[in-house]
């Protein structure tokens, strides 16, 4: 069956936002305990690794870039530097679902500057639902009350980045591998971890982090690859809504977080019952309460 390119376009950036959600909770995770540039510089090295593997697999390294794709390719990777920074900053100060509401107005503003920059057709019907919608967005994060702090805005100057770093690859030549592109933007990124790491100093990593870093980097090479090739496949207007599947995702993550966090707490909580079996010898079981990781001590 073949598929439109709408229809692509929004399977592609489906798959995208799950990719970049997931990777979302296990930084938000990880970060607790590790230096936020540090993670960000550890995944960096992940998703670098496995999007050079692909270019390698795929031969992209072969295709030539032109003066002009090379400039779009550095303005897309600052741009998703400083995204991801302003980004990362926030997610670490706030709660997950909080920041996906502020999200929300990515695909309102990417629709309205594709035509505003490329002179996309949007008509007066859409046009009235995306300045709605950009209401909608205030209402939810309610700026001027006590839940609008300044660590909201630093998402919202995240959305303009990403809405520079979306529309930039849309000009580029159809024949780029989206490999190449995504590449450009991971390492931007990963440079950016490590020197951030340096100046912020960096711990040792557990096992457990270890694999909480891995699951990250590996989503957002699922992210990456996929934002790149969405907004180059269908009609913005059609395909960047779809942006809003995040906030499922990130309500449905947020769901089995607190499930397990929950289901952790009860099994610590549960007080020890004495049977005739029970050894006076047996050690006492440790009060998980008091305990101060890594992250307490700093």
């Amino acid at each position: 069956m073949q598929l439109s390119e709408n229809l692509r376009g929004i399977l592609l950036m489906c798959a995208s936002m799950a990719g970049f959600t997931i990777n979302d909770t296990f930084m938000k995770s990880v970060t607790g305990t590790l230096p936020l540039y540090q993670t960000i510089g550890l995944r960096g090295l992940i998703a670098v690794v496995g999007l050079g593997l692909l270019v390698i697999a795929t031969r992209a390294y072969r295709f030539r870039l032109n003066r002009r794709d090379g400039w779009l390719i550095l303005l897309r990777s600052l741009a998703d530097v400083a995204a991801t920074l302003l980004f990362l900053e926030a997610l670490v100060r706030m709660p997950l679902a909080n920041l996906s509401a502020i999200l929300q107005a990515l695909p309102l503003a990417i629709t309205l500057g594709a035509a505003l920059v490329y002179g996309d057709r949007i008509g007066w019907r859409r046009l009235s639902a995306i300045l709605v919608g950009l209401a909608g967005v205030l209402i939810i994060i309610r700026p001027g009350t006590a839940s609008f702090d300044h660590w909201a805005l630093l998402g919202l100057a995240s959305v303009a980045c990403v809405v520079v770093r979306d529309l930039s690859v849309r000009r580029v030549q159809g024949e780029l591998p989206s490999a190449l592109v995504a590449l450009g933007a991971a390492v931007a990124v990963t440079t950016m971890g490590w020197i951030g790491a340096g100046l912020q100093g960096v711990e040792p990593v557990s096992g457990s982090e270890a694999l909480k870093v891995l699951g990250a980097g590996l989503f957002l090479i699922v992210g990456y690859l996929t934002s790149v090739m969405a907004m180059r496949t269908g009609d913005i207007g059609i395909v960047a809504p779809f942006r809003y599947t995040s906030l499922l995702w990130a309500i449905v993550l947020g769901l089995v977080v607190a499930v397990a966090a929950a289901g952790r707490t009860f099994r610590l909580k549960t007080p020890r019952v004495d049977t005739p079996g029970d050894s006076p010898y047996t050690p006492p079981i440790p009060d998980h309460g008091t305990h101060q990781g890594r992250g307490s001590e700093r």
